[in-house]
């Protein structure tokens, strides 16, 4: 097998997120589903727009926030997603290329304008995303190069990308270029309203593509369509190499095979923002797995890093991620 030139790449919708904090009767008057991502129009996002409080505005998407952090980590890292050449397309670039990223998809020349989220913070920290995928809906699998993908350890997929249909390809593309290589193929299944929309398609992907799942415990039984994790967690054994499935302050189990961790939750003064935690986690899982830690580790790693980003707002940490790592674990 050829040698690695990164530990993961990922590939997802390049989005920036606006985020604002928000009460529970501002989420009511707007017919807005809390605590989920629901796909809007521009008509819709310009609506929400002028109604929200004061905003901060920071480079976001799923799959970029896990890259992010492993980059923060040290993990040699590449992200593929796509934006347009307007102004919130080169913050975007430039917030991931600065975090120590690979970034060199080439950016959407024409009508649509980068992606944004608006996610409303409610006092109880939960996030409710009103996501508008712009230029996101014009990824290809021309944008995903065989070389990068078959010189990644691991290609990191969001479920989110399922939604454009030319992302889909794109997506279905770095999964067989990965597995030919020899690579392997991590998902994450992102929302719970995502898995009910391809949950056919997930449960294919699992059976061929997939080595590595990420779910939380809404979304594997979700996928299962069963009423409690323990029946969701004896389906997927089997069904792909290592399932890590975050359960919030439970903390998470990890099923590789005959092998269970249950590693408890990391303790937290003060939720404050619950956007980007199983992002986080998945980041920090992901770096336990390229140096080589055992399972349990991994997961421990990536219950310190849910839990860091669970303490302030927004799903990038300004902290040393790798020091923060390195005291925790003493």
């Amino acid at each position: 097998m050829a040698e690695t030139q990164y530990d993961v790449t990922g590939i997802g919708n390049a989005i920036v997120d606006v985020l604002t904090q928000a009460d529970d009767a501002f989420i009511a008057d707007h017919g807005l589903e809390k605590g989920a991502m629901t796909l809007i129009d521009t008509e819709t996002a310009e609506k929400i727009y002028g109604d929200m409080g004061s905003a901060v505005e920071v480079s976001g998407g799923s799959a970029a926030n896990t890259i992010a952090g492993l980059a923060n980590l040290g993990a040699r890292s590449a992200y593929i997603g796509k934006v347009a050449k307007d102004q919130l397309g080169e913050v975007f670039a430039h917030d991931i290329r600065a975090a120590g990223v690979n970034f060199d998809t080439p950016p959407l020349e024409g009508d649509a304008t980068t992606a944004r989220s608006m996610i409303l913070v409610t006092p109880d920290a939960e996030r409710t995303m009103q996501t508008y995928l712009g230029a996101c809906v014009e990824l290809g699998p021309e944008d995903v190069p065989d070389e990068l993908i078959a010189a990644s350890e691991v290609v990191y997929l969001e479920g989110y990308l399922y939604d454009p249909p030319r992302a889909k390809e794109a997506f279905l593309k770095a999964a067989k270029v990965a597995e030919a290589a020899g690579r392997k193929v991590a998902l994450s299944l992102s929302d719970p309203f995502c898995v009910e929309r391809y949950r056919a398609e997930f449960l294919e992907l699992l059976e061929g593509h997939v080595n590595i799942l990420f779910a939380n415990e809404d979304e594997i039984t979700s996928l299962y369509q069963v009423e409690n994790f323990d029946d969701a967690l004896q389906h997927v054994r089997g069904h792909c190499d290592i399932a890590a499935l975050t359960r919030s302050a439970n903390g998470s189990v990890v099923v590789a095979g005959d092998e269970v961790h249950v590693v408890d939750a990391e303790t937290v003064t003060n939720v404050v923002d619950t956007t980007g935690a199983g992002d986080s986690y998945a980041a920090g899982f992901l770096y336990g797995l390229s140096r080589g830690d055992d399972l349990a580790t991994a997961a421990r790693i990536g219950g310190i890093l849910a839990a860091e980003i669970i303490s302030h707002y927004g799903a990038r940490s300004e902290s040393n991620l790798k020091e923060l790592v390195a005291q925790k674990l003493g």
